[in-house]
């Protein structure tokens, strides 16, 4: 048989729940070690940057200061894809590297466009813990660097899963 119904239970699922996450993420275009790589460049005609492409490993710490506890990664891309303003795609994981939910993933995917104050993403899925994953991030500045381009954002995650 190609497909069929199965039960939650046989695959040791509970109860279904809602959990709020808060960390912060940690852009870093500067210094010797960025965790943000241009990977392709926007072509020199744009004034909102269409086309460009980032591709990051990001740390999510408890704290808006980056020696504040690391919790996890930001792995994936963003990319610049509006023509109008500056509004870009993001496409990442979510990895938790500490406690309850380490080794854990859930996937972020969504339009943010970066001068709104509070930006809506979906969380798409996840693994480990977060098999099923469903939800929305909200995302807010917390700094943003002009000169350097490094960004510290505020992630407020609502998931459920279970």
């Amino acid at each position: 048989m190609f497909g069929q119904s199965i039960s939650k239970k046989s695959m040791g699922l509970k109860k279904e729940k809602l959990s709020h996450f808060r960390f912060y993420w940690h852009d870093i275009l500067s210094g010797t070690k960025p965790t943000s790589m241009m990977i392709i460049p926007p072509p020199k005609n744009t004034t909102t940057g269409f086309g460009q492409m980032n591709m990051i490993d990001n740390a999510l710490t408890l704290g808006p200061e980056l020696s504040s506890k690391t919790v996890g990664r930001a792995q994936g891309f963003y990319a610049s894809a509006s023509q109008n303003d500056v509004g870009l795609m993001m496409v990442m994981n979510f990895a938790f590297t500490e406690g309850k939910y380490n080794g854990s993933t859930f996937t972020i995917l969504g339009r943010n466009p970066v001068f709104e104050k509070v930006r809506e993403m979906a969380v798409i899925g996840g693994s480990g813990l977060f098999r099923f994953a469903r939800g929305y991030v909200q995302a807010s500045t917390h700094s943003w660097d002009y000169k350097t381009g490094d960004a510290n954002v505020q992630y407020d995650a609502y998931v459920l899963h279970y």
